[in-house]
């Protein structure tokens, strides 16, 4: 062969080679942001697409926490690149009222089933016989969860600032409950932790919680407590949450989607194909998250749990990373 051919074979090969690479990193020299909310139980979820990126080549930046309202904001104004917690429906209006789908990418459900809504603990609602949040208009009803003595129950509830706040809220009203129920709001985590202790300590508990989560893996639903009911639909979006079994837990159930900015989304199908495809169980993230509960929740820790993840659903993971390289040709 002759030095010419062999210096063209050469750079021949040298193109495929750059070829496949480009085809394997189709995220290569574009830098990605994510955030989520201060909530520890959110991270898992956001390293997991993070490293799905990062495998796709994306120069993919530390996490940013911001509360809801303000991620939104980030996002649809490009400050951030994606959000792996948009609860929904229950975020619609924050959605909505930061440019909705002209302003996002949103496509695919990355975590189905998530219910939330009101409990109690099983040995007072079928001592007393209480299934349904109206049943809290009776006095006698209200004192057995009244923990500072005014007389009404006291609800361990929603953070200022969540989606659930506003559910809650309006159905209080909605529901004439104002003089029979108080909504304690404050740092979730450790309010429900003092819920938890009282439980424990053998007292009444009346409580709101979300899934996934690890509360329901500590105050286990039809074990310890139970969930109530609400006399009729009563959500700020007008939606009906009677669900198909004709239960009515005041929330519709929710899904966790990825929100991405759309105009990046639009430069990048890499990306919004994996934002799209990506998808969880429910019962794995409140498996990661009982770990948090139990300790591992530093950065390092959930990050382990999101490589073991990987590793132990390895095929699953080719394939979103497949479907993305596809998308990219």
């Amino acid at each position: 062969m002759t030095l010419k051919h062999t210096l063209t074979a050469a750079i021949l090969a040298g193109g495929v080679t750059m070829a496949v690479q480009a085809a394997d990193m189709p995220g290569e020299g574009v830098t990605v942001q994510g955030i989520q909310s201060p909530i520890a139980e959110e991270t898992f979820q956001t390293m997991l697409v993070n490293q799905a990126l990062r495998d796709l080549g994306y120069d993919v930046q530390d996490i940013q926490e911001v509360d809801y309202s303000a991620g939104y904001t980030s996002v649809a104004n490009g400050d951030a690149t994606f959000m792996a917690v948009n609860w929904y429906p229950l975020h619609n209006t924050m959605y909505k009222n930061a440019g909705g789908d002209d302003a996002f990418y949103r496509q695919g459900h990355y975590i189905k089933g998530a219910a939330q809504g009101y409990l109690i603990d099983k040995k007072t609602a079928e001592k007393h016989g209480i299934d349904n949040l109206e049943d809290f208009k009776k006095p006698e009803v209200a004192k057995l969860f009244d923990t500072d003595g005014d007389g009404k129950a006291d609800l361990t509830g929603c953070q200022a600032g969540w989606g659930c706040e506003g559910v809650i809220e309006h159905q209080l009203d909605a529901f004439e409950l104002r003089d029979s129920i108080t909504h304690k709001q404050g740092q979730y985590a450790a309010i429900i932790s003092d819920t938890i202790t009282r439980y424990e300590n053998g007292e009444s508990v009346f409580y709101y919680t979300w899934t996934p989560y690890w509360v329901s893996g500590i105050l286990v639903p039809g074990q310890d407590v139970v969930w109530l009911e609400v006399p009729y639909s009563a959500n700020p979006n007008g939606a009906d949450t009677e669900l198909p079994n004709g239960k009515n837990y005041g929330f519709e159930i929710n899904s966790e989607r990825i929100v991405a900015n759309k105009a990046w989304a639009d430069e990048n199908p890499a990306a919004a194909k994996l934002f799209e495809v990506m998808a969880v169980s429910v019962n794995d993230v409140s498996a990661q998250n009982m770990k948090i509960r139990d300790g591992e929740d530093s950065q390092e820790e959930i990050m382990a749990h999101t490589k073991a993840w990987i590793k132990n659903h390895q095929d699953t993971y080719n394939g979103w990373l497949d479907a993305a390289r596809d998308a990219a040709k």
